[in-house]
């Protein structure tokens, strides 16, 4: 499926089981998660606690990318741009 795709996009020599646990991995899941609480919370906007839990996990997933951001800035834009997370900021 996507996750599987995206899996041997990051890196080819690994095998899925090691690659799991990578930081591009982990961020990858992250947003899947983040995309689907979202589209929950426009349908059940009174759903309080997966707003708590959508927090939380978008605080994971800023630690991550803050923590790629420091390790590997390459890699850090390569998978900004392939997730499309980050709006270019307009002034």
């Amino acid at each position: 499926m996507v996750k599987n795709s995206f899996i041997s996009v990051i890196t080819q020599e690994e095998n899925r089981e090691e690659n799991s646990g990578s930081v591009e991995f982990q961020v990858f899941h992250l947003t899947n998660k983040i995309r689907r609480l979202t589209s929950h919370l426009e349908l059940h906007k009174s759903d309080f606690l997966s707003q708590r839990g959508l927090r939380i996990i978008l605080g994971k997933r800023q630690r991550l990318l803050t923590y790629l951001s420091k390790k590997n800035k390459v890699c850090y834009n390569k998978l900004i741009d392939q997730l499309d997370i980050r709006q270019p900021k307009t002034r």
